[in-house]
C-alpha cells in the first residue's frame, strides 16, 4: 500500500494518523476544514514529542508529520489505497461518507470502518463493494494500545481480511478476530459498566470519583468507567449506547439521561475540557 487515507481528524482520526504515520505509512488525514486539520497536525506534533515521556517509543515529530499530507471532504482520499473512517457513531453521518467515498475512491479500494457498535454488514450495504469493507475497532490512545477488533462483514472477501490483517500487524497491531455483531466484545460489555456507572451519578448513589474509585482500588481497572467515557468522549459513549438500544432493542441498553443531557451541554470529556471531570485547556 503506497497510500491510506484517514477520515475524521477528531480523537481517533489523530491516533490513527500518528500510529500509520510513526510506522512508516504515507498518510493523507481527511476532514470537514482547514482548521480541524490544522489542530490535529499541532496534536499529533505535540504527542510525538511526548511520546517517550508517555511510555511510548522515541519519535521525530518531523519525521512523523513529514508523512501526513492533509485534504478537505472525503474526495481528498480519492487516490488512497485503503481508507480507515473515524467519523462519530452516527448512522447518518456515516452513511453519508461512504455514499461519497464509494463514488471517489477507486474500485480496489479497501473501506475499513472504525466503528465501536455500527455492525460492518450494514455500512458495506451502502456501498457497491461490500467484500471490501472490513471493521476495525481501534481503542484509544490509538498508538499505545497493542490490540485491535478485526470485524468482517457478510460479504468481505478473505483478501480483505488479509490485507488488513498485514496491515494492523505492520503498525504494531494484535487482531483480536470477532463476528460481525453490534457493539462486537469490547462495547457490548463496556457501554454496560460506563452506562449504568452514570445512572449511579445520575441517582445521586455516588458522585463521579467515588464510582471511578471502587473499580481503581477494588479491581485494579487503572481508569474507572467515567474516567474512560471522559477519555471515549461521553458524547461517543452516548451514540455507542443509542445504536446498541436500537439494534438489540434491550432495556438494559437504555441510555442514561445524563448522558443525553452532557452531550447537549458540551460537556464531552477530555476533548472539550470538561466531562464527569473538569481537565485544563
Amino acid at each position: 500500500m503506497t497510500l491510506i487515507g484517514v477520515i475524521g481528524a477528531g480523537v481517533m482520526g489523530v491516533g490513527v494518523a500518528q500510529n500509520l504515520a510513526q510506522t512508516g505509512h504515507d498518510v493523507v488525514l481527511v476532514d470537514r476544514d482547514e482548521r480541524i486539520l490544522a489542530d490535529a497536525l499541532a496534536t499529533i506534533a505535540r504527542n510525538t514529542r511526548m511520546s517517550r515521556l508517555m511510555g511510548g517509543p522515541a519519535l521525530d515529530p518531523d519525521e512523523v508529520l513529514a508523512r501526513i499530507s492533509t485534504a478537505v471532504g472525503a474526495a481528498g482520499a480519492a487516490k488512497a489505497d485503503l481508507v480507515i473512517e473515524n467519523v462519530t457513531e452516527n448512522w447518518d453521518v456515516k452513511r453519508e461518507v461512504y455514499e461519497t467515498l464509494d463514488r471517489e475512491c477507486g474500485p480496489n479500494t479497501v473501506f475499513v470502518v472504525n466503528t465501536s457498535a455500527i455492525p460492518i454488514t450494514k455500512v458495506g450495504a451502502v456501498t457497491g463493494r461490500p467484500d471490501k469493507v472490513i471493521g476495525v475497532h481501534f481503542m484509544n490512545p490509538v498508538p499505545a494500545k497493542p490490540a485491535v477488533e478485526l470485524i468482517p462483514g457478510f460479504h468481505t472477501s478473505p483478501e480483505t481480511i488479509q490485507r488488513t490483517r498485514d496491515l494492523l500487524t505492520a503498525m504494531g497491531k494484535k487482531a483480536v478476530d470477532v463476528k460481525d455483531s453490534c457493539g462486537f466484545i469490547s462495547n457490548r460489555v463496556l457501554m454496560l459498566t460506563v452506562n449504568e456507572a452514570a445512572y449511579l451519578v445520575h441517582e445521586g448513589v455516588a458522585d463521579a470519583e467515588s464510582v471511578d474509585e471502587v473499580f481503581r482500588s477494588c479491581f485494579g481497572h487503572p481508569m474507572g468507567p467515567l474516567e474512560t467515557a471522559d477519555l471515549i468522549g461521553v458524547d461517543t459513549i452516548l451514540y455507542s449506547v443509542e445504536v446498541l438500544y436500537e439494534h438489540y432493542a434491550d432495556s438494559k441498553y437504555r441510555p442514561c439521561p445524563l448522558l443525553k443531557q452532557m452531550t447537549d451541554a458540551g460537556l464531552h470529556g477530555r476533548k472539550s475540557g470538561r466531562g464527569f471531570y473538569t481537565y485544563a485547556q
